[in-house]
This record gives C-alpha cells, sequence and structure tokens, in this order.
C-alpha cells in the first residue's frame, strides 16, 4: 500500500520501435555511457522541465559513496532488475500502449520535416504526457489523454517515417472508445467499461467474482491472493488465466528480471535477504502464489542490512474489482540517521493501537513486526515510475500483517526533492488567514512527514477482520482501496493531535503540528485537490475520494457545532477549523466506523460512505478553485526521471566501481528505457 505522490507534493508546496535483444551487461554500460552526461552541480538542479499539467523532477542519491561495493552492486544489480519488467506496466495499464508507444518514438527519433509548427509541438508534448503515465491513459484521472493534433496529422508523421501501427490502434488515440483506464463508477460493469489489460474482450464483473468465488485457498487462514499475477480472459466461451511468469505471459521480460535477481542474489548483504530473493526468482519462474506468499513472509522477516527493494505485481489500485497486481520497483538505501529518529513509532505500535477509538473487538491484542525506515531511493520502474510515491507499507495480505508483520518506508530523498522544487503562490491563495499560513510554513513539512508515517506504520497495521470475514478486495470490492487508504489517513489524523507525539520526542509542539496537518488535509480534501478535475467530473481515483469523503464527513458531522467553517471573504470561499480538538473527536468517530466497516465487510455501508461524500462535487467550488487557479503556472502533478547507475569495469569485465550520473533530460532517458529494456513483442 502507498502513500500517493501527487497530494503529498500539492500539500507541501501548496500543490506543487524494435525490441531490443538480450544485451550484456558491457552492452548496456557502453549504451548508458553514451547516452548519458553526468549532471556535476553545485546547487542541484531539482526541476528538469514542465509540460502540460506536469513537471518532471530529479533525485539525488546521498550517501551512495559510502556504500561498498558489494552493496552498490546489488543495488545496480536490483535497479537493472526493475527496468527490465518496465514494458509490463505499458502492457498491464492498456493493450495498444506498446505498439503506440514504439511507433510515436519511431516518428519522433525519425522524422525531418517541420518541427517548429504548431502541430508538431503537440505531438512532442503528446508523446511526454504518454512516456509520463506509462500509456494513453493520464496517470491520475484515468481518463484517455486527449491530442491536440488530429488524426490525419499523425498519418502523415506515419506514413513519412514509414512507421507501422495497426489501425485499431490509430483510430483509438483519436475516438471515443476506452474512455476511462479504470472505471470505479456506480452501478455499472466496471471490468467491461475499463481499459486495463487485466481482463480480455467481453469479461464481466460477474464473471470475476463468479470465477475466484468457486477458488478456495488450501488454508483458509492464510488465503491466497488469486488473481494478483494474471490476466482474466474467456477462450471459446471459457473463463482462464494467463499467468505472468517465464514462459507464460510476459515470459520474454521476466526472464530479463530473473537474470538481475540472480546477481543480486550472489551479492546478498545476508542469508535472510538471498533466501527471500530466492523465492522471489522462484515465484518468477513459476507464478505459483504460494511461493509468492513465502516470499513475503521472508522478505517481511529480512530487517538486516543497507539495501531493500520493492518488486512484482504489487498495488491493485488499478484493477476496478482490486485483484491484479501492478508491475512495479523501488530500490532502496536506508537513511540511517531518519530511520533511527522514525523507528519510536515501529516500537510504539501497540500503545497506538491500545488507545485507538475502535471498537474493542476490532482492535489486534498484538501489533507485531511493524518495521519503519526513511529510505533513499536509488531506482524506480513500473507503477512507481515516472510517478512515484512517497511512503510504502507492504505486504498487502492481512494475515501476513497479523502474523508476521510489514514494512513501512519513507522515501526521504523523493520526499526532499519535492520540497525544494514547489513554491508557496497557490498556499497563499487558498489558506483562511495569516495563522494558518504560518503554522503550514513553520510545520506543515513535518506534519507531512509524520502522517506518512503514522499513516504506514502505525493506519495500514492496525485493525483486525472478525472471524470468518472474507479479504477485503472480496467484501468491499470496488470501494476496498479507497476505504483502507482512507481508514490508514484516519489514523494518522487521529494521532496528529495526540501529545503522545511529543512525548516521543517526535515534534517540539504537538497542537502547532496537529493544526498545520487538519488545515492542510480540509483545504486540500474540499478544495485544492479539484484543480486536477476537469469542471462537472466525479472524482474516481482511489487516494482522491478518500481525502474528499473523510473531508466532507468531517465537515457535514460538525456543522452543527462550526466545528469547520466554511467562509466567503472577498468572493471567494474558505475553510476555518474553528475547534481542532472536536475534529479529532469527529475523526476518531470516522476512523472507528471505518474500521467497523472493513472489519464486518459491510459492502453497504462503504458504498454508502464512499459515494455519499467521496464521488460527487460540489460544482460552485470546483469552477472556483479552477479560476483561481488559473494565475499559477506550475504543474500540478510532477514526476521523476531517475539517476544512472554507470558500472566501470576492469580489463576481467569484472565492476569496480559504479558512478552515479543524471539524464541530460526526460526525453533522453524515456529513448534510451525504450532501447535498452524494451523486452516485450508490440502485441499481446
Amino acid at each position: 500500500m502507498k502513500i500517493n505522490r501527487i497530494m503529498y507534493f500539492i500539500a507541501i508546496s501548496a500543490f506543487l520501435i524494435a525490441c531490443k535483444k538480450d544485451p550484456s551487461i558491457q552492452d548496456q554500460i557502453s549504451q548508458q555511457e553514451s547516452e548519458k552526461e553526468e549532471v556535476v552541480e553545485e546547487d542541484f538542479n531539482y526541476v528538469v522541465e514542465q509540460f502540460a499539467d506536469l513537471k518532471i523532477l530529479r533525485y539525488q542519491i546521498p550517501g551512495w559513496e559510502n556504500l561498498t561495493l558489494k552493496e552498490q552492486k546489488l543495488v545496480y544489480y536490483l535497479t537493472q532488475a526493475g527496468l527490465s519488467g518496465r514494458d509490463i506496466m505499458w502492457d498491464q495499464n492498456y493493450r495498444y500502449n506498446l505498439q503506440i508507444r514504439k511507433a510515436l518514438e519511431n516518428i519522433y527519433t525519425s522524422y525531418n520535416g517541420d518541427k517548429s509548427s504548431k502541430d508538431w509541438k503537440s505531438f512532442e508534448t503528446y508523446l511526454k504526457r504518454v512516456w509520463f503515465s506509462n500509456g494513453i491513459h493520464h496517470h491520475y484521472s484515468n481518463d484517455k489523454i486527449s491530442p491536440e493534433f488530429n488524426k490525419e496529422y499523425l498519418a502523415s508523421l506515419l506514413k513519412e517515417t514509414k512507421t507501422q501501427l495497426n489501425e485499431d490502434a490509430l483510430i483509438v488515440i483519436f475516438n471515443d472508445a476506452d474512455v476511462k483506464k479504470v472505471n470505479q463508477a456506480k452501478g455499472v460493469d466496471n471490468v467491461a467499461l475499463s481499459a486495463v489489460n487485466f481482463y480480455g474482450p467481453n469479461v464481466t464483473n460477474d464473471d470475476v467474482t463468479s470465477f475466484y468465488g468457486k477458488i478456495k485457498s488450501p488454508n483458509p487462514d492464510k488465503p491466497l491472493s488469486y488473481g494478483l499475477n494474471s490476466q482474466l480472459i474467456k477462450e471459446n466461451g471459457e473463463l482462464k488465466e494467463r499467468v505472468y511468469k517465464s514462459g507464460g505471459l510476459y515470459g520474454a521480460a521476466i526472464d530479463e528480471i530473473v537474470k538481475w535477481l540472480e546477481k543480486a542474489q550472489g551479492v546478498a548483504e545476508n542469508k535472510a535477504q538471498g533466501d527471500a530473493l530466492a523465492l522471489l526468482i522462484e515465484y518468477y519462474k513459476t507464478g505459483d502464489l504460494q511461493i509468492w506468499d513465502d516470499y513475503n513472509v521472508a522478505w517481511t522477516a529480512a530487517t538486516e542490512g543497507n539495501i531493500d527493494y520493492i518488486n512484482s505485481f504489487i498495488e491493485v489500485y488499478n484493477d476496478p474489482l482490486g485483484y491484479r497486481g501492478s508491475y512495479e520497483t523501488i530500490v532502496q538505501i536506508k537513511d540511517f540517521d531518519m530511520s533511527q529518529k522514525m523507528a519510536v513509532l515501529s516500537e510504539n505500535a501497540q500503545w497506538f493501537e491500545d488507545n485507538s477509538p475502535l471498537m474493542k473487538e476490532h482492535k489486534k491484542d498484538s501489533v507485531v513486526g511493524v518495521t519503519y525506515k526513511v529510505v533513499t531511493v536509488a531506482g524506480e520502474a513500473g507503477d512507481a515510475s515516472p510517478s512515484t510515491p512517497i511512503g510504502v507499507n507492504l505486504p498487502n495480505a492481512n494475515w501476513i500483517r497479523a502474523a508476521v508483520g510489514s514494512k513501512s518506508v519513507s522515501l526521504g530523498n523523493i520526499i526532499n526533492a519535492y520540497n525544494n522544487a514547489g513554491g508557496s503562490g497557490r498556499l497563499k491563495e487558498f489558506v483562511h488567514d495569516e495563522e494558518e499560513y504560518e503554522l503550514e510554513e513553520k510545520y506543515g513539512q513535518l506534519a507531512d512527514k509524520l502522517h506518512t508515517a503514522l499513516h504506514e506504520v502505525i493506519g495500514h497495521a492496525s485493525g483486525q477482520l472478525n472471524p470468518g470475514v472474507g479479504e477485503t478486495k472480496e467484501t468491499l470490492k470496488n470501494y476496498a482501496s479507497t476505504m483502507e487508504e482512507g481508514r490508514a489517513d484516519l489514523v494518522g489524523l487521529y494521532y496528529l493531535m495526540d501529545p503522545k507525539l511529543q512525548e516521543l520526542g517526535l515534534v517540539e509542539d504537538w497542537e502547532k503540528v496537529g493544526k498545520a496537518a487538519y488545515d492542510g488535509y480540509i483545504r486540500n480534501g474540499l478544495m485544492t485537490q479539484l484543480i486536477r478535475l476537469n469542471l462537472g467530473d466525479d472524482v474516481e481515483e482511489a487516494h482522491m475520494r478518500n481525502r474528499q469523503w473523510v473531508s466532507a464527513w468531517a465537515f457535514e458531522q460538525g456543522a452543527k457545532d462550526n466545528v469547520i467553517e466554511k467562509v466567503s471573504k472577498d468572493g471567494k470561499t474558505y475553510f476555518n477549523i474553528n475547534d481542532y480538538a472536536k475534529l479529532r473527536e469527529i475523526f476518531g468517530e470516522l476512523l472507528k466506523e471505518t474500521q467497523r466497516i472493513k472489519s464486518e465487510g459491510d459492502f453497504k455501508a462503504a458504498e454508502d460512505l464512499v459515494e455519499g461524500y467521496g464521488v460527487k462535487v460540489d460544482q460552485t467550488i470546483h469552477a472556483e478553485v479552477l479560476k483561481r487557479n488559473e494565475q499559477f503556472t506550475s504543474a500540478p502533478y510532477s514526476g521523476f526521471v531517475n539517476p544512472v547507475l554507470v558500472p566501470e569495469m576492469d580489463e576481467n569485465g569484472e565492476i569496480t566501481k559504479i558512478n552515479v550520473t543524471q539524464p541530460k533530460d526526460f526525453v533522453s532517458q524515456m529513448l534510451e528505457y525504450s532501447k535498452s529494456y524494451g523486452f516485450l513483442p508490440e502485441v499481446n
């Protein structure tokens, strides 16, 4: 489970053609050296470029030089493994994505015509947007990206550059088909109306629930994650899975992932880490979900060492029914100083559980194995790149979290890059008064860091299901993701106004930090996040929904006592918190109810909460927010290029050193990735 990157950025800044064949290590190093150049700057420039609604940033890897060569090799191999699966995410997002990307890239690199025209500039922007989103659907809204050029212009580019593109793929760029990557609307067939490539043609909601309803885990107390690593299709009217594995679906890319993971296993820091990698390799080879659980148990328990990673088909947000995992990888280096400071949350996890407002039967008697680290990201791929989370808590299986524990990480250098790349213009526009502005400026970043930590370490680890209640994806269905993220947010919100944080030495003034956190959350949930929606749109993204239903429910519950006041001043709307203590009580009430819904599997209550408070938007406020936002040029979404790890070799082909460089720009990195890691065929 991940903390969403976009909302954090907005909060802290007040928005802030052919497949490449199996290359050797030396081939990849040569390509990297020819395509990249090192950026050496005394004052690091975090901003790469901006286009459309997107800002491209870069991040550093502080402390790299302090790693041993063996540790550097481990990071390098894990990063290469991650990038080797990059095309999987593209194909998962939409069945024509790889065809379209390769065609657009061939045009970009081959076209010798007029590059000063408006159409060509629009073509360049469209290609960059497609790169950013790993496909033709917007990375956040899930809407199909509309090109600002017509079909005839693209057809002329294809002809002039002798580029092949299937007619169906060409047409779908411009027509009204497959308009939503993930459709979460109520009362429709979400699977049939979602363009995401997790399901074959003619597969419906009922097909999915029926298919998996008939499958029982060997051990019902340890349910396997059926559907996580496969595509469900109909073949001659019969449902069947195409499993992601070596020799199966995505096998060509998975074999490359395995190759690099085997190299990583050879330089593992310790036996536990090596054993976990061995299980991950076996899982990729077999697609066996029991091995996946065995791996997660081993990976969760492997807490020693300076290097860690996330790799495989993990988060289920892109599946409208929450079964199938998107491919993602994050390679991490421990930030020793910050991890030591924040480990106090892990050490006191039981106190937070015992003192939460949950019903007694929904509390865990023993919160086990919650580890929290601040980490430095060394590389990302798949669903984590270019748009990256800022915090992650895994594994997702409830039984593993209860029996073994979980790992929570905060991506310190990513957060630092966001902090150094933003401005304060939007904040001044949307805060109610100077006091709110000063609280955000002085305490906002700390409040956000603590909310991330509380959300991941305490939130996702808290609570338990009632005996006999199925997994949340089965009981709450299409509302499972937003309910879980809202529940974890509420845990963080409840404790951000608790003097316990000051007692633990995490803050110097718990009340001011808490106020800054509450101001930012309500301002965001009721107003500022709306800059990412077109007027008239419903809220569909899971995290965005949860912030709205939490904020809107709290606003309504406190209306009688004027806890949150809707203020009109000089023709502008603001939301001002008058009673922070009462608001904390309201958050506690909602947390209790949200946990009850999860623990009991109460689908109707989840539906009422999300549809009643999290989907529909106040159109008057939305129009006002969009109008007020027009004065700002900074893009509402941000993502990253990755640093490039370039090994130096001796005469025997052995790595002697690995240098960290920065890509020239976003375009060069995207083209390099396609050339070096394009292991999947164009047609799936």
